[in-house]
């Protein structure tokens, strides 16, 4: 019978090694994407040994470089498209494509092409800045799915051109080597069974947060890419002890407190509360801000049937057929209970003047979980300040100051002891001087957020103030100025990778970082809609993993959560509000290289025809489903994707 019993063993452990071997080469092809085309020369290593090849001389110091001793053999180990590697000249597929003159043009133009191929020989072969050709060629390959040769290429932006500083769109500096970093450790996070992960880099700016690049000063750590096994690539999220409170901000439901080991983590009623947010602005087509045609989504019932619009009556198209049909699938649901589906616990409220409706927001509130962070513009666009829009806020005038500190005022007594209220925000990307003086002179404007914050605290000591930037200009001002600001909110779109700024903040002013604004677009010029909504769902995947892995217990600790821009489709923002349109308004990181802030949200309004109540919900709706409120069966694929990361030895 013992032997029985013991066969019986042998053949169940068997079987359970050849599913596992079996789910093992079912994941990897799963997870790993097809290369678009086939590299002449990829190279004679995978992971690049440097030390091989030359030295790392003033390493984490100001003079840092890598002296080549050998540029054949290092050459040869990158392969194509890797410098100082220049196979990609004698690429058969290279020679054709300029023969066929499919490579002409201004080398820019190819981030917005539909055949990675030539992105990559276009930029592999550019008239540009060297680090700044490095980066994108590194682009094209991740974009083309040679993900191997991406890593080496994003990783030669750190070898060799950690110093190139670029400038975005909006002409602020931009430092490709810091973004490498990032995108190196979100590849190698996302494919762990390429069995390799970054160690040790970091790249420091000093004066790196203003609009001046010659002040700068560096101190580079390319670190290694080192070969390790998959599981170990995504190392168990086992929270360190943070150790004893020793600082508390808030004395009521809502308290912000800070570690011994100084991580940060917001409580609601002693409960740790991760902000899982959504901006909300449900704006009904045809009507826009600029044309003073708005109407308030707090109030409107257009069908006057005594109850809100938007956030009670709102239901999910289905089919997408731009038609309410009558089954059971397309009932009326409305916005507020979408959102608790999805397992949002927070929405932002740009301006107190927008929020018409307290009734409304505590019915948010009690019966949705939903709370909210208030905002005032303190300025922003003129608003507040009796500037015009030509002239401005300006925060040296002491009739500005007078007007907009006594607007805050009126909105932290009006809701200071509401139930919904989580935190006042103040400003938004105000640094960005739009309609204000902030960009030009930022240490006024930094000292009267401290003023304002410090004022508020005099009134209500049981919510946190954060700021709103843009992105992180300026932070070491912010720093030096805000002592009495407690959270530094953040509009940033750096990409699919994340944010990168965790470090730097708790490096500058050891605050807790609340992300203001975070998103894509669901269009994607020349592709489908299915194709473009899976790239708006990666890029808020990768985002959010950014995120709540640097929460308290796990990365840099400081993380709160973040806010989605935003939940539903906004058709004014191109200025035609009837039109939803696809022209490119600006460039940036995301799939096809161009912004359509039209179509940033988590659900659109199909073509129109049942505005504001229509909603079609787009893939990246369901991944934040899954991730913010996941079921058993996502629970137990996780379960089982962690089991064969560790047959995977």
């Amino acid at each position: 019978m013992r032997k029985i019993i013991v066969t019986i063993l042998i053949i169940a452990a068997a079987a359970i090694a050849a599913l596992a071997a079996w789910n093992f080469r079912l994941t990897i092809s799963k997870t790993m994407p097809r290369p678009e085309f086939a590299l002449y020369d990829p190279g004679t290593e995978k992971i690049v040994h440097y030390e091989k090849y030359g030295k790392f001389i003033n390493v984490s110091r100001e003079n840092y470089r890598y002296e080549i001793k050998d540029r054949s053999l290092l050459a040869a180990a990158c392969g194509e498209g890797v410098y100082p590697n220049t196979s990609v000249y004698r690429d058969p597929l290279y020679k054709n494509l300029v023969k066929e003159k499919k490579l002409d043009g201004d080398h820019w133009s190819y981030l917005d092409t539909r055949r990675e191929e030539e992105a990559f020989y276009k930029w592999a072969t550019a008239n540009e800045n060297p680090g700044v050709r490095q980066f994108y060629t590194a682009l094209a390959l991740e974009n083309a799915g040679l993900i191997t040769q991406a890593i080496k290429a994003y990783y030669a932006v750190l070898v060799h051109f950690p110093r190139t500083v670029s400038f975005t769109y909006w002409n602020t500096p931009w430092y490709p080597a810091k973004v490498a970093i990032d995108k190196i450790r979100c590849l190698t996070m996302k494919y762990p069974f390429l069995g390799m992960k970054l160690v040790g880099a970091d790249i420091t700016v000093e004066n790196g947060f203003n609009l001046d690049p010659t002040d700068d000063i560096y101190r580079v750590n390319p670190g290694k890419i080192v070969k390790c096994r998959p599981c170990r690539v995504i190392e168990k999220q086992n929270k360190k002890r943070l150790g004893a409170v020793t600082k508390q901000i808030g004395y009521g439901n809502v308290n912000l407190i800070r570690y011994k080991g100084g991580d940060w983590q917001l409580l609601v009623k002693d409960r740790p509360y991760v902000i899982k947010g959504v901006v909300y602005s449900p704006a009904k087509i045809g009507q826009s801000p600029d044309e003073g045609t708005l109407d308030d989504w707090m109030n409107v019932d257009y069908n006057k049937n005594s109850l809100i619009d938007a956030p009670y009556e709102a239901w999910v198209d289905v089919n997408r057929n731009n038609m309410r049909d009558e089954d059971e699938k397309e009932v009326i649901i409305g916005d507020f209970q979408l959102m608790k589906d999805m397992g949002v616990n927070a929405i932002r409220i740009y301006d107190h003047k927008l929020c018409s409706n307290k009734k409304l927001l505590r019915e948010l509130y009690n019966r949705y979980g939903i709370m909210v962070v208030m905002g005032d513009l303190l300025g922003t666009y003129a608003v507040g300040s009796g500037a015009s829009w030509y002239r401005g806020t300006n925060y040296s005038d002491p009739k500005h100051k007078e007007k907009l500190k006594a607007r805050v005022r009126e909105m932290v007594e009006e809701h200071k002891d509401e139930p919904y209220l989580l935190m006042w925000v103040l400003g938004n990307e105000t640094n960005y001087g739009v309609a204000n003086s902030a960009k030009r002179f930022p240490r006024p404007y930094y000292s009267f957020v401290n003023e304002v914050a410090k004022m508020i605290k005099e009134i209500d000591y049981n919510h946190p103030v954060a700021i709103c930037n843009g992105d992180t200009l300026y932070l070491d001002i912010f720093a030096e100025l805000c002592t009495d600001v407690d959270v530094f909110g953040v509009n940033s779109y750096r990409g699919w990778q994340g944010f990168g700024f965790w470090g730097e903040v708790k490096r500058l002013c050891d605050k807790p970082v609340m992300v203001t604004e975070y998103g894509a677009a669901a269009y994607w010029e020349g592709h489908t809609r299915e194709q473009a909504e899976v790239a708006q769902s990666e890029y808020h995947f990768g985002c959010w993993n950014d995120i709540f892995y640097n929460t308290a217990g796990y990365g840099f600790g400081n993380s709160l959560g973040g806010f989605i821009f935003e939940w539903v489709d906004e058709w004014w923002k191109a200025y035609e509000p009837d039109i939803h349109d696809t022209h490119k308004q600006w460039s940036g990181p995301v799939k096809g290289g161009w912004i359509y802030e039209e179509w940033f949200g988590l659900c659109s309004q199909g073509e129109g025809f049942d505005s504001p109540y229509i909603r079609q919900l787009r893939k990246s709706y369901y991944t934040y489903k899954n991730m913010w409120n996941p079921t058993i069966g996502e629970l137990l694929r996780k379960m089982w994707y962690n089991v064969v990361l560790r047959l995977a030895r």
